[in-house]
């Protein structure tokens, strides 16, 4: 590609909070568009050195107040980050308002060139960094809306006080009047936003989805002890954010429960519920799960190809019938059974594809129930994990859907 060639693209400016080599939800859908984005637009990603969720930077990089480095083709520059970990309260929200703060002041200090800021939400602060920079620079602003805040940590009990609520709530629907354009990852988040009296002709959805050649090439599981776990019986396996609102615990007790001695299960990332899992399962002596800590992004497929089912869980509260958490589309492309401990239209989707068991959330006895039915059911596996991977190729392939995202970026513009 020539100078000329660079300079003649559109260029895209995208906030995060996570990037790779971080492994969560909002870096890897940023990560897979950005990639897909590379040939049509300039893409620079502004992020956060990474350190998510253990609060431990990442080895080959340093916390500097700048530092850049190019991923696929895509330029990353990392801000000075205020590093802890996924847990606590005020922690937490400080390192949510220092990257506001550093994102904001690169934007708007720095020479960096572009046509169009998008920012992507949680977290919430993120969102707000894109909608003062694109205003101090003049720019148009698309805010990607991911979860509902602070609907999201109210209902897992983040947050009480309802003075804060309040105030957040006001900051939620400036932001969302900020916005020249808001894209979201459900029907019901642009159902909800439009509700409060937002313009329905500004909102787009684009669900969350896979891309499917990152699925099938990648790394060997390196943790030894990891594969001989999954090997060693049949596993149901549950892969990402150990947090508040994903009620693990249930996979414990659905564990406590199991009758079955071939049956384990394995939970492997991190969160600011770990310590509390792991706690739970020494002091209940169970040798039938085991939690590990999140594997590199490479390794995921081969994790999820090992497993014999592919747990997807929320707590079971009303905010959360309307999330599609984005990795069932991982279990489904690589031909897994999905036990799906969420209602709502995620649920709707998996029902279509006629790929899940499903289990009422938190209800560790249906859990443990469909994975012994599973395990003695073979030929239903089978079925099931192809019905998945054909659903999701047909429906959900990130590349059309960063496609499509990007003429909708493009076509925004500043009111």
């Amino acid at each position: 590609m020539t100078t000329s060639d660079a300079e003649s693209k559109p260029r895209v400016l995208f906030l995060t909070h996570y990037f790779p080599p971080e492994v969560n939800a909002p870096a890897n859908r940023t990560y897979e568009h950005a990639k897909q984005w590379r040939d049509r637009a300039e893409v620079t990603v502004v992020t956060n050195v990474p350190n998510h969720p253990e609060g431990k930077t990442f080895p080959g990089y340093r916390n500097r107040l700048l530092q850049e480095e190019t991923i696929d083709g895509v330029r990353v520059v990392r801000v000075l980050t205020f590093v802890t970990p996924n847990e606590g309260f005020l922690l937490r929200t400080f390192n949510y308002v220092f990257y506001m703060i550093m994102a904001t002041l690169y934007v708007v200090f720095s020479r960096v060139k572009f046509d169009v800021l998008v920012a992507t939400s949680p977290q919430f602060f993120c969102g707000l960094a894109g909608k003062y920079a694109a205003k101090l620079r003049r720019k148009p602003f698309v805010l990607e809306i991911r979860d509902l805040w602070p609907e999201s940590i109210v209902h897992v009990g983040a947050i009480t006080n309802k003075r804060i609520v309040r105030l957040l709530e006001g900051m939620e629907r400036r932001l969302y009047k900020a916005a020249d354009r808001i894209v979201v990852v459900t029907r019901s988040f642009k159902e909800k936003i439009a509700a409060g009296g937002f313009d329905e002709e500004k909102i787009r959805i684009f669900y969350n989805g896979v891309y499917p050649d990152s699925f099938a090439t990648g790394a060997e599981i390196s943790d030894e002890a990891l594969r001989a776990w999954i090997a060693g019986g049949f596993t149901a396996g549950y892969i990402g954010t150990i947090g508040m609102a994903h009620s693990v615990s249930t996979l414990v007790e659905a564990a406590a429960r199991a009758e079955d001695p071939e049956i384990r299960y394995v939970v492997v990332g991190g969160g600011a519920d770990r310590a509390n899992v792991e706690r739970e399962i020494e002091e209940r002596g169970l040798d039938n799960i085991r939690v590990f800590p999140i594997q590199p992004k490479k390794e995921i497929p081969a994790i999820i190809k090992a497993l014999d089912a592919f747990v997807v869980h929320l707590k079971n509260v009303p905010l959360f019938l309307t999330v599609v958490p984005s990795k069932m589309f991982e279990g489904m492309i690589m031909r897994k059974p999905i036990l799906m401990g969420v209602k709502g239209e995620s649920r709707e989707i998996l029902d279509r594809a006629e790929c899940a068991v499903n289990f009422e959330p938190e209800n560790a006895d249906e859990l443990a129930r469909a994975v012994a039915a599973l395990k003695a059911d073979p030929e239903r596996r089978r079925r099931l994990g192809e019905n998945g991977e054909r659903f999701v190729r047909e429906n959900f392939d990130r590349r059309k859907i960063a496609a499509e995202l990007l003429d909708v970026i493009l076509e925004t513009k500043r009111r």
